[in-house]
C-alpha cells in the first residue's frame, strides 16, 4: 500500500522526533511511506477559533497534497478527526471524499488497517496513558457498550503488548486534560486546573512516563508539570511503539 505521512504543524515545529518515530514505525512494519513536502496545517486551529470559512483554503490545499494515496496516516487524533469530520465544509468532490475516508490516526491505522497489535517494541517503564477526547470519543477508539470505553482503547491494547512496559491504572481514564486548543487560552484557569487533576491521577499511579496519541494534550500537561516541578517524562505513543531498547 502507498501511505502518505501527515505531520501536524505543532509536531513539525516543536516535536519532530514524533514524526521521525511515526515514519520509522511504519517502515518497520513494511509500509511504503511518502511525505508530501508541501503539506501544511490541516486548518483545525482556525476552524476551532471561529474562522471556519477562512480555513477552507488550507483544507483544500491539504486535499491537493494527499490525493492519490491509499491511506493518509497522522500521529494526531485531533487533526485526523478534523480532516475526517470537518472537511464537510468543502465541496464533496471525489478527491475530498477519498482523503476524508482514507485518513487514519496512527494507532487506528495499525490496528484497523494493518491489523497488528504487537509491534516488537520494548520499553521498561511505568507508563500512564492520557487518551485525548478527539481520539477516544471523536474517532471512537474505545469500543465497548459494557464498560468504560477507555478500558478497551486501541492505544491500551498496543501498549499492553510492549515488552517491559507496566501500564498504570488511572481513576479517570477518559477525562479531558483541559487543553482543547484555543480553550487553553480563552479559559486558562479552568484549563490548568483540569490538567492538574490529570497529573494528580498519574501521580497516584506512580507513573514515570505519560504518553498519548495527541502531542498537543501532552504539551499542555508537560507545561503544567514543568511549572510544578513534577518529574514526569512525556513521550508520544509513537516513540514508545518505536522503541527497541
Amino acid at each position: 500500500m502507498k501511505v502518505a505521512l501527515f505531520v501536524p504543524c505543532y509536531i513539525d515545529q516543536f516535536y519532530p522526533q514524533v514524526a521521525i518515530a511515526s515514519l520509522e514505525l511504519l517502515q518497520y512494519l513494511g509500509v511504503e511511506v511518502h511525505y508530501p513536502k508541501d503539506q501544511t496545517c490541516c486548518g483545525q486551529p482556525m476552524a476551532n477559533s471561529g474562522f471556519e470559512k477562512e480555513a477552507i483554503a488550507t483544507a483544500e490545499h491539504m486535499v491537493s497534497q494527499f490525493t492519490g494515496f491509499d491511506y493518509v496516516v497522522g500521529p494526531s487524533g485531533s487533526c485526523i478527526y478534523h480532516m475526517r469530520k470537518h472537511y464537510n465544509i468543502l465541496e464533496q468532490r471525489q478527491e475530498v471524499v477519498e482523503v476524508r475516508e482514507r485518513s487514519y490516526e496512527l494507532c487506528q491505522f495499525l490496528t484497523d488497517i494493518l491489523q497488528v497489535e504487537e509491534v516488537g517494541a520494548r520499553f521498561a517503564e511505568r507508563v500512564g496513558l492520557h487518551q485525548s477526547c478527539h481520539g477516544l470519543r471523536g474517532l471512537r477508539q474505545g469500543r465497548s457498550s459494557e464498560r468504560m470505553i477507555a478500558d478497551y482503547s486501541l492505544q491500551r491494547r498496543l501498549l499492553n503488548k510492549v515488552s517491559g512496559l507496566e501500564l498504570v491504572n488511572l481513576d479517570r481514564q477518559d477525562e479531558c486534560c483541559g487543553f482543547g486548543g484555543t480553550f487553553a487560552v480563552s479559559e486558562a484557569a479552568v484549563s490548568v486546573r483540569m490538567g492538574q487533576d490529570r497529573l494528580a491521577d498519574h501521580s497516584q499511579g506512580n507513573a514515570a512516563v505519560i504518553t498519548g496519541g495527541d502531542m498537543s494534550c501532552l504539551m499542555h500537561l508537560q507545561g503544567i508539570a514543568k511549572r510544578e516541578k513534577r518529574p514526569f517524562r512525556f513521550l508520544h505513543i509513537a516513540e514508545i511503539l518505536n522503541s527497541r531498547n
